[in-house]
């Protein structure tokens, strides 16, 4: 909308406005100024101070965080290698106990067992007289050990020699062990032991090779 305004030449040829129209247009001036203003104060804001905004809902709470420190973990891992140490020596000694008890209790029918197979070829003539049973490796020391039960089945009093083959996965001869049974009555049961001293912490198979009854 346009407004016309009417005023007076002055002397000189002045032209002038009324005064309410200069003061009508001055405000107009100052509330444009005004408006833009503000409408520039509300709208600004600076690179950094956007930056920070944007980045501060990823902010981590460091505060909040846990674990171990690297000495920490030095630690820890030197408690672990001291426990399995310690382990292995406890098993070590375990199976050398295992084995001496089983070596003292077995000595002379050890002895008289190795003579009597000294001349016997093959399997023997008292497999059939013989089974294995597995000892638990918490027993034995982690070795492979087995009970070797020997049974006389004939009418007469006998004795028995037994050589116990430990073989690996591959059905590679890994150990022996003889073990013996003197004097059984007729149907008299003996379980000597019979051990591998080269098992420890692997698993063989214990078979029986020879039996031989005399």
């Amino acid at each position: 909308m346009s407004r016309e305004y009417s005023g007076t030449v002055g002397a000189g040829g002045t032209w002038r406005l009324p005064l309410a129209a200069l003061v009508v247009t001055t405000g107009c001036v100052a509330g444009l100024s005004a408006c833009s203003s503000s409408t520039t104060h509300t709208s600004t804001s600076t690179p950094a101070s956007a930056a920070s905004s944007a980045a501060s809902p990823f902010s981590p709470a460091t505060a909040s965080f846990s674990g171990a420190t690297p000495s920490g973990l030095s630690s820890l891992a030197a408690s672990a290698q001291a426990s399995l140490s310690a382990a292995s020596a406890s098993a070590s000694a375990a199976a050398a106990s295992f084995e001496a008890s089983v070596s003292a209790a077995g000595a002379a029918s050890e002895a008289s067992a190795s003579a009597a197979l000294a001349n016997v070829s093959g399997s023997g003539n008292a497999t059939g007289d013989v089974t294995l049973t597995g000892v638990p490796r918490t027993t034995s020391g982690d070795v492979t050990a087995v009970l070797v039960n020997i049974t006389n089945t004939t009418s007469s009093t006998a004795s028995y020699a037994v050589r116990v083959d430990f073989t690996d996965s591959s059905g590679t001869l890994v150990d022996s062990d003889v073990v013996g049974a003197q004097n059984l009555a007729p149907g008299q049961h003996a379980a000597p032991v019979a051990v591998s001293t080269k098992s420890s912490g692997v698993a063989l198979n214990p078979k029986v090779a020879t039996a031989e009854r005399y």
